[in-house]
């Protein structure tokens, strides 16, 4: 059997100015990267800004199990079914993070005949947008210190200040460093910590800004630091934003690449959704619906996360609307889901997959409280029984959601043919998006809110960090923005360990934080961090190259 790397280096793609050529993308209009990727610039957008949208499709998942999901797979090999059935089509995907790359998740460009392509250069360096955040977030911390350092004439206090650095790896020794040590000429020294870069409001801002012009309002936005008398400090008053937009520049213009099957795809930003947003950029979401009558797009973990801030953060500031929904789940991961070991999922167990399917019901529930019709997507794998599949089939129907089978893992495009159709039957009909809650609530009631409607909490409960935090967000007027509520991605709850369905639980908000340039609130709950750590085994141990520059081990 062939490796996801093995069916990619396999494949003869397209140049990439012919995928442009199909979507009628002229010469000016495309900054080749090499043969195979490309960046949309803006002339681009101002030529076809005029055209009608085409669909938006929204991929989301059942939270996220050790046995799989296969959520980009899904959204890839939809893509490609769509196609497939004459639809012209642009798929909409983040960028991979190189901290799961290198570490456990691996990369995210899809699997088996389902993918994004180059898969290497996506899933390592790309266009080096990445490198452009992470300098750029970096940038804003060396200026804020070094402005303590020359005299501080903001008076910024350093037990206040509220940026830290980031690096795109998985660096647990550095959650928390004291740095400035060894002497006057090294700075002052402070406590500080890093976080991974797809954690920064910058990766959050390049994913919300609308244009440069607005990339650099934001950018000068950003809430850095408190003054000794407790005034706020941000980036603007470092004179930072300029330079960190000289730097994002380039980046912001969407990269084109393509699927295994020639289907045009925008790879674009890469927030997490369990410590941020989870989507792609807005850019990169509206060239595609201009580009093409559908715009398959994802977004992070499941719907719990990366839905629900799609819909209340994406969607509220950028006036996005999803035509239909597809729940990606397997059979396997809801077994997982009702107490088997992940050894025992191939296993037909009835009375597991019963218990695991309350996981698929509360998520069908929540996205149904945005209005949105939904499609729930079986992965389909071999060991799959047919008495497993029509139980979730009548589930599905008798919560109100279509059912399809997919096999793009196995068959490309062609696995997804009865998926897509249901798809654009969904995304006819009627509805009435809508989203959770209204702007103007007070923010705890927008985290309770999500808590009760979507996580099936009972309620919430403030440390008093948290407390004396939202004060402060409030004071500054925070109190109008959204909530990203950063959890666990494994439970409906903030505790990784309550599988399934959870009930008569709490979520506990430790801290918050105003992403001011961003324009929402984070709320950190329970125990969630943002700098993972490396597993015992991380998966750079398996990748390499060899003389002839061939690399092995992605997946």
């Amino acid at each position: 059997m062939l490796t996801d790397i093995e069916i990619a280096q396999r494949v003869k793609p397209k140049r990439i100015g012919q995928i442009a050529a199909e979507l009628e993308i002229q010469d000016e209009e495309l900054e080749p990267y090499g043969r195979f990727k490309a960046k949309l610039n803006d002339s681009l957008y101002r030529r076809i800004s005029d055209r009608k949208d085409g669909k938006l499709i929204l991929v989301t998942a059942i939270n996220p199990t050790p046995a799989g999901e296969g959520k980009t797979t899904t959204a890839i090999g939809l893509g490609d079914a769509l196609a497939k059935i004459g639809k012209k089509v642009v798929i909409a995907l983040r960028e991979p993070s190189l901290g799961p790359v290198f570490g456990i998740k691996g990369g995210a460009t899809g699997g088996g005949y389902s993918q994004v392509i180059p898969m290497e250069e996506i899933n390592l360096h790309f266009t080096g947008d990445f490198h452009a955040i992470t300098s750029a977030n970096n940038l804003l911390c060396a200026m804020l210190d070094n402005h303590i350092q020359q005299g501080n004439s903001l008076q910024i206090d350093p037990r206040r200040i509220l940026l830290q650095r980031c690096v795109d790896m998985n660096d647990r020794q550095l959650r928390q460093i004291v740095c400035g040590l060894g002497g006057k000429a090294n700075g002052v020294p402070r406590e500080d910590g890093f976080c991974i870069t797809v954690a920064t409001e910058v990766m959050a801002i390049f994913c919300l800004a609308k244009n440069l012009s607005d990339l650099k309002k934001r950018l000068g936005n950003i809430l850095v630091a408190y003054t000794k008398n407790g005034e706020p400090v941000y980036a603007r008053n470092l004179k930072a934003e300029g330079a960190m937009a000289v730097l994002l520049k380039d980046a912001i213009n969407p990269n084109l690449v393509q699927t295994l099957e020639g289907t045009p795809a925008l790879v674009h930003g890469g927030p997490f959704a369990n410590i941020a947003h989870g989507c792609n950029t807005v850019r990169a979401t509206r060239y595609a619906l201009k580009l093409g009558d559908y715009c398959v797009t994802e977004a992070g973990f499941g719907s719990d996360l990366g839905a629900e801030k799609f819909m209340d953060i994406n969607c509220r500031l950028s006036g996005l609307k999803p035509d239909a929904a597809v729940l990606v789940a397997t059979a396997r991961a809801l077994k997982y889901n009702g107490g088997v070991p992940k050894t025992e999922t191939a296993k037909e167990n009835i009375a597991a997959l019963k218990a695991g399917m309350e996981n698929l019901g509360a998520h069908i529930a929540g996205l149904k409280k945005y209005g949105v019709p939904v499609v729930v997507a079986i992965n389909r794998f071999e060991s799959d029984s047919g008495d497993e599949l029509a139980l979730i089939e009548r589930y599905c129907h008798e919560n109100g959601a279509d059912f399809a089978l997919s096999e793009v893992f196995a068959k490309g495009g062609e696995g997804g043919v009865e998926l897509a159709k249901k798809v654009c039957g969904a995304a006819e009909r009627e509805s009435d998006v809508h989203l959770l809650y209204e702007n103007d609530a007070p923010i705890t009631d927008k985290i309770e809110t999500v808590a009760k409607e979507i996580y099936g909490a009972d309620g919430v409960t403030y440390t008093q960090q948290a407390l004396r935090s939202l004060g402060e967000i409030e004071s500054l007027g925070g109190n109008q923005l959204p909530v990203c509520i950063a959890k666990t991605q494994y439970s409906l709850s903030d505790d990784p360990k309550l599988l399934g369905r959870p009930s008569g639980f709490t979520i506990t908000i430790r801290d918050a934080k105003l992403s001011s340039g961003a324009g929402f609130v984070v709320a950190y709950a329970g125990n969630i961090l943002t700098m993972p750590g490396l597993p015992s085994h991380p998966a750079a141990e398996r990748i390499d190259v060899d003389e002839n520059g061939k690399i092995s081990g992605l997946f």
